[in-house]
């Protein structure tokens, strides 16, 4: 024990990591750009991050609380009454969007800070996918560095808008189950550039196309919400209307409905021949899928489209979409 003592090392952790943006983001452009800026921390884990990496890089961000309490008093009650540190849930950022007059953005993030939250001026809290859809857009006119071939990646409950965006770059789309270990040997390899879920999580590759992390990232995905404002002149909630006027608007509905292990059973072993239906909403359906596209994994359930939509259903939840 004596000799391990003797040879361990302190690692400044915050450090290292507050100094490692400016290889993600481009902070000069932020700096010099007078964006309103704001951010809560929600009382999380990343709390004390962004004082520093404020001053370290001279960003015009005002942190608004610094409370950390265990109860999560400050917090707003969500829609079912419960307390929950949850960055999309308008509900549970009502205190946030209070501010929202006074700051061209505000960011959020979630207790362990792997979720973000975006607040603009111009459209108060945006959707996750809707952000997912303007950050996918705006990284692939802006990161001169990646490969000429990067691809995206999304879970397979994530909105269609972001197929359409990645397309109109001329990308690939690598779609996968829920769970972000499976955007992992992308990362890593520098295939995918910005891969993200539809529960606000989302992390993206450094400038150069080297991987910065292979988990979900709360705080570069907040700090790119302000590069984008920054090096536009129009915040994300501008450009997601741009988007939305171009490629079509989404609409997003999620349905939580008990089930017994049975019933769980019994969705997870679904097979497309199962489905005897050939029409959803008044359009034909164009395909069902067990199965991720990216990767061949089981999704859990079944994912069912047409070219306006889909519906999936999933062991312990039920999401639709567009």
């Amino acid at each position: 024990m004596r000799s391990a003592r003797a040879r361990a090392t302190v690692h400044d952790y915050r450090t290292a990591y507050v100094d490692a943006l400016g290889d993600v983001l481009d902070l000069d452009v932020i700096r010099a750009s007078g964006v309103r800026a704001a951010v809560h921390p929600l009382g999380g884990a990343g709390v004390h991050y962004w004082s520093q990496l404020a001053e370290r890089w001279s960003l015009p961000l005002h942190v608004l609380e610094t409370t950390v309490d265990g109860t999560f008093r400050f917090m707003t009650r969500d829609w079912d009454g419960q307390i929950r540190m949850d960055p999309s849930s308008a509900f549970a950022m009502a205190g946030v969007l209070e501010h929202r007059d006074a700051y061209d953005v505000i960011i959020a993030a979630d207790t362990d800070h792997d979720r973000h939250g975006i607040v603009t001026a111009s459209g108060g809290l945006l959707p996750a996918n809707h952000y997912l859809a303007v950050c996918i857009d705006y990284l692939l006119a802006h990161r001169p560095a990646w490969r000429s071939d990067i691809g995206i990646g999304k879970t397979i409950v994530s909105s269609a808008l972001i197929d359409r965006v990645v397309a109109q770059h001329g990308r690939a789309l690598h779609e996968v189950p829920v769970g972000f270990k499976w955007f992992v040997p992308g990362l890593l390899d520098g295939s995918l550039g910005f891969v993200g879920e539809e529960s606000a999580g989302a992390t993206f590759l450094r400038r150069d196309g080297s991987v910065f992390t292979t988990d979900k990232d709360g705080i570069i995905a907040g700090l790119l919400a302000l590069e984008i404002t920054a090096r536009t002149g129009r915040d994300p909630g501008e450009r997601y209307r741009a988007l939305a006027t171009e490629l079509g608007a989404p609409h997003y509905a999620r349905i939580d409905a008990p089930a017994s292990r049975a019933q769980k059973a019994r969705l997870g072993a679904l097979s497309a021949q199962d489905l005897s239906v050939l029409e959803l909403a008044g359009d034909p359906i164009t395909d069902v899928r067990t199965h991720a596209p990216g990767n061949g994994a089981a999704i859990g359930g079944v994912k069912v489209s047409t070219a306006q939509g889909w519906f999936a259903a999933r062991e312990v939840l039920a999401r639709s979409g567009a």
